[in-house]
């Protein structure tokens, strides 16, 4: 039998494509704004950059050094690096990919429909224009049917990517992706700003104000920390898979520092994409409309434009979709590979068609679930939906929550305190310094305090934060 061969990324920027890809995704432009508005705007920033230098920076080095020290699927590289704890790291950074998938999905489907709706308006077939954001959008969540094929079509889209392997299928499409996507936010973030009243949105965002740290400082750590993580894509596999393709000679340190940068850039933006846009047109308490925000604001910004309108419409969820695609494919890639990879240590030649589309197939089971929910609009029913949770009671609360809310941060504690306190940092310094890239004592010592003290103790408040948000536990 033919020996299995593991793939590996063509080049460092197809790696850093594929990489910021995978972080640049709905976490930026669906979450990062919204969040932002539901926890005082500036004062949300300033934490969420701290916890990016701090604990993102640290966290991302760790990640990419155990995947490519392990060199295969997450639970593997967590299992020879960490030994007996990598068993359970590796389970949670498997439950979160295949979680969040079950929403990131239908996420990426509502822009689907978008994309469809603004070219209808440009064709004369249908006039989205007549009817308000929030309209249109509700009427979407209550069509279970067009709700789950277009969950269906975007995950098809997902294997079409998947099933041609790391160079050839992930690598090349980030390559195009990437920098369509910054082109077409850089147009939206042009009308948003323009728009009359949008410097009041600019205002929230970068004014300082710290008052709502003063009010609940842990809320808004938790939900910084949360949308971190999210955003970054730490904790969720990813960047551990992803490091397993990479060559001994790339600089670990150089890559963890442009995928956090990059990935914070697009945040920030799509931050005054949406936020100017919600405050022109919605008023000063537009930017507490939650997960719902893109999808109605900013088609009522599109609504706004006139004969322009549908083109602008088309371009903003063309590049939602790309962000979104290049995430989910990164999140399903990390559970191919570790079938894949199961296989091949059974033994067993694998069929990368056969496994990416198998995969596919249960992460669109799941994915019906919370498509046919819309967002609560559909009357199912829905665990804790009696905790009176902040952001609602929906399919997607709960899954977030598990995911985002318990399996990252507790991953990323676990973890920091194996390696700061167990295995000890020095294996991350050992295989930073392969390849001639030698890791400054200074760096080493900032990493030391960031792993064994900065990263557990806000892992554990975020971790905390998440839990009592969800679980409506009171403040005082």
């Amino acid at each position: 039998m033919e020996k299995h061969q593991r793939g590996q990324w063509g080049s460092n920027l197809g790696f850093l494509m594929a990489t910021v890809g995978a972080a640049v995704g709905l976490g930026n432009i669906w979450s990062f704004p919204y969040r932002m508005g539901a926890n005082g705007g500036f004062p949300f920033l300033v934490i969420y950059l701290a916890l990016a230098i701090l604990v993102g920076f640290t966290i991302m080095l760790c990640e990419l050094s155990i995947g490519r020290k392990g060199g295969g699927s997450v639970l593997h590289s967590y299992q020879r690096v960490t030994g007996k704890t990598g068993t359970l790291l590796g389970f949670l950074a498997l439950l979160s990919p295949f979680l969040i998938l079950s929403f990131y999905t239908v996420l990426g489907a509502y822009c689907v429909q978008y994309v469809g709706l603004n070219f209808a308006e440009l064709l004369g077939i249908f006039s989205l224009s007549s009817v308000s954001g929030a309209e249109s959008f509700g009427t979407m969540l209550t069509n279970q049917p067009l709700a789950i094929g277009s969950t269906f079509f975007f995950i098809a889209l997902c294997f079409l990517i998947i099933r041609g392997g790391i160079k050839d299928g992930i690598e090349k499409f980030n390559r195009v992706g990437m920098p369509a996507l910054f082109i077409m936010l850089v147009i939206v973030i042009i009308r948003a700003v323009t728009l009359p009243g949008a410097m009041d949105g600019l205002k929230f965002m970068f004014a300082p104000n710290f008052e709502p740290i003063k009010n609940d400082f842990i809320g808004v750590l938790s939900a910084a920390g949360g949308q971190m993580f999210f955003s970054l894509s730490l904790a969720m596999g990813i960047t551990v898979t992803y490091g397993s393709y990479l060559s001994k000679k790339e600089s670990l340190v150089k890559n963890s520092l442009l995928i956090i940068v990059s990935d914070t850039i697009v945040a920030v933006l799509a931050g005054m994409a949406v936020l100017p846009a919600a405050f022109a047109l919605g008023g000063e308490n537009a930017h507490l409309s939650g997960p719902k925000l893109l999808f109605i604001t900013l088609q009522d910004v599109f609504n706004s434009m006139g004969p322009f309108g549908p083109i602008f419409g088309i371009l903003f969820f063309l590049f939602v979709v790309l962000a979104a695609v290049t995430s989910a494919i990164a999140l399903t890639e990390v559970l191919v590979t570790f079938v894949i990879d199961q296989r091949v240590a059974k033994g067993k030649q694998p069929n990368r068609n056969m496994v990416v589309a198998a995969v596919c197939l249960v992460l669109f089971a799941e994915a019906a679930l919370v498509a046919a929910d819309g967002l609560g609009s559909n009357g199912l029913w829905i665990p804790f939906h009696e905790t009176g949770r902040k952001l609602g009671s929906t399919w997607l609360d709960f899954m977030d929550f598990i995911s985002e809310g318990v399996a990252m941060p507790l991953g990323a504690l676990i973890m920091s305190l194996v390696i700061g306190w167990v295995v000890g940092p020095k294996v991350i310094q050992d295989e930073v310094s392969l390849g001639g890239q030698q890791m400054s004592s200074s760096l080493y010592s900032f990493f030391k305090v960031c792993i064994r003290f900065i990263a557990p103790i806000a892992m554990a408040f975020i971790l905390y934060g998440q839990v009592r948000d969800f679980m409506a536990i009171p403040t005082a």
